[in-house]
């Protein structure tokens, strides 16, 4: 009988801790997420603040856009403190959180050695993660879009070396190759947006303030407009090498 009674109370309790809320099971996937979504975040930071070295190619062959090649890395690395996060999302259904971090100094050295008075100029950056890896894309879609926005930054401000070779023979095109490089550090740059269309490629927009980097960097920068503006693309899927495998 007491066998019996200790079966129908462990039922019991099972039956009441199943009816408690499902966020009882969720473990750390909410809290690795936002974790993650800070680390973005904080690197996000630092190549605003502290700037980034960025190394890029892109490349064309006999004008067909199948033959487009860009190719783009980035690399940074500096220590930064005081970093705050003004809002912090989490998004239970498609297990994405989003981090909205701030930090605000009043000097650092840059990337290049360089001290830069920010005069305690509030920096803004988003960084999203997810901890489950079907959801990515769309995240490694926007940080594609980043890299494309910082690169035309660099096309924009510092330039770019151009190459290109035509062969024509007899009066026909039989070759032709363009090919763009860049290699630069950039600082200071600001996201103004970023979004995702219907089928989840990435853009978003990016600035500096022309005013504002000119007094920082303590260099005249090209323009007469009050900010350069570019906008950065990202693709959720790479549509050629869907078409080869078929």
């Amino acid at each position: 009988m007491n066998t019996r009674k200790e079966v129908i109370k462990g039922v019991i309790v099972l039956a009441l801790i199943l009816s408690l809320s499902p966020s009882l099971f969720a473990g750390n996937k909410k809290i690795m997420a936002v974790q993650a979504a800070k680390v973005i975040a904080e690197r996000a930071l630092v190549e605003s603040v502290y700037g980034l070295k960025l190394r890029a190619t892109e490349s064309v062959v006999d004008m067909v856009a199948a033959s487009f090649k860009g190719s783009t890395e980035s690399k940074t690395s500096s220590m930064i403190r005081d970093v705050r996060y003004e809002e912090v999302n989490y998004d239970e259904e498609n297990d994405i959180a989003q981090v909205t971090a701030t930090v605000s100094l009043p000097s650092i050295e840059n990337i290049d050695g360089n001290v830069l008075d920010l005069k305690n100029k509030v920096f803004r950056r988003v960084g999203f993660a997810t901890s489950t890896p079907e959801m990515a894309g769309q995240l490694k879609a926007l940080r594609a879009a980043e890299m494309d926005a910082y690169m035309r930054l660099i096309k924009r401000i510092v330039g770019f070396k151009l190459e290109s070779e035509t062969t024509v023979k007899n009066f026909i095109l039989t070759s032709d190759v363009v090919k763009t490089k860049v290699l630069a550090t950039l600082c200071l740059a600001e996201l103004v947006k970023y979004d995702w269309d219907e089928v989840g490629d990435a853009s978003v927009i990016m600035s500096i303030n022309v005013k504002d980097a000119s007094e920082i960097l303590g260099v005249n920068i090209v323009g007469t407009d009050e900010f350069i503006v570019v906008e950065g693309l990202g693709a959720l899927k790479d549509d050629f090498k869907l078409v080869e495998k078929q």
